[in-house]
């Protein structure tokens, strides 16, 4: 496989498509939609652009599609950007045109279902980048996290080398979308630890590959974006994270064992674990339910690790994916990943 190419970056007062390859949950919840289009404009000084399925709960992957390659092939947009995730994105894939966006490079953001875009992206030679989403990123109650801005202003308009920072307060979720009183706060955080190293500490340097995890399972199983020769990934670094539907540890563990039956997991010298997402205002839970979920998953991974990589360098509670603060993850971009000096670096 080709390395993948970085398209070229939007500048202040360009026009970015805004665009729904999954759910069309702007319909139903338009506060933070709106909250997030609005901070496009005022805070990274671009002009968002919709289009006819952008606001539209069920639509068609025909329509969809049909939207992403309007997007890409429109010469004025210069970076695509999704509302949101979703559950079905896999119907959109058979419908895109390789061939337009493959002419069309641009800078895609997103992440959860949008994992398959990106991974679509990366198979057409193009880096995208995991994370940002107008709803959950964009319209965060009360502000964006400065450490999120920061991010996804490097990965929007900038490139070359951006260190990732660890954090010590984090949130889970930030309370009912369709009620404005939760738009008037800021989300509530908690305490939490940094990075986890385990591994053998060394420097790994290489493309990235990945995304969350459940998503990456039903690729899998559909037999959809995934090269036949697995040596394709040979180097990478693999990055995974799991949604707000909080997987059991068992089901890490057995989606992360097929990885490793089919010749996957070795293929990896490093992987970056997501800070677990446990808990969401519709699904409470007490500390110690939290921190016990959280470590199942690391046992789970490490277990799997174990069987089928046991040389890959883990570093757990990476603040990418479903979490608060997010940073952006380049998709085929490199990531350096130091582990005598506990550094993790990504090229955007």
């Amino acid at each position: 496989m080709p390395t993948p190419a970085y398209p070229p970056k939007p500048r202040s007062g360009d026009r970015i498509a805004v665009v729904s390859p999954s759910s069309g949950l702007p319909e139903l919840l338009p506060l933070p939609y709106e909250l997030g289009l609005r901070r496009l404009e005022r805070e990274f000084g671009v002009v968002p652009v919709e289009y006819p399925s952008t606001r539209r709960m069920h639509s068609t992957p025909r329509q969809r599609a049909d939207d992403i390659h309007a997007a890409f092939s429109d010469p004025t947009v210069t970076a695509v950007m999704a509302t949101i995730g979703g559950d079905d994105q896999l119907t959109v894939l058979p419908l895109l045109d390789r061939e337009l966006i493959r002419a069309n490079p641009k800078p895609f953001f997103g992440y959860s279902d949008n994992t398959n875009l990106l991974m679509f992206l990366w198979n057409e030679g193009i880096v995208g980048y995991h994370g940002a989403s107008v709803m959950t990123e964009l319209g965060r109650p009360g502000a964006i996290h400065p450490l999120t801005a920061d991010s996804l202003r490097a990965a929007l308009f900038r490139s070359g080398r951006y260190d990732l920072s660890p954090v010590y307060r984090y949130g889970n979720g930030s309370g009912d979308w369709a009620d404005p009183a939760t738009f008037d706060s800021e989300p509530r955080m908690e305490q939490c630890d940094g990075w986890l190293w385990h591994g053998p500490a060394r420097v790994v340097e290489g493309i990235s590959w990945g995304g969350n995890l459940e998503i990456l399972s039903w690729l899998l199983m559909a037999n959809r974006e995934i090269q036949p020769d697995e040596s394709a990934y040979e180097g990478c670094v693999l990055f995974l994270e799991t949604s707000e539907e909080m997987p059991s540890p068992g089901e890490v563990f057995r989606i992360l064992r097929n990885m490793g039956e089919r010749g996957l997991l070795r293929r990896f010298p490093a992987l970056l674990m997501g800070r677990a997402k446990t808990a969401g205002f519709d699904r409470p839970k007490e500390p110690e339910e939290k921190a016990r979920y959280a470590r199942e998953q690391r046992e789970a991974v490490l277990r799997a690790l174990e069987a089928y990589a046991p040389e890959t360098m883990v570093v757990f509670d990476v603040d990418l994916g479903h979490t608060d603060p997010q940073q952006v993850i380049p998709y085929g971009g490199t990531i350096r990943v130091d582990g005598p000096a506990r550094r993790i670096t990504v090229t955007y």
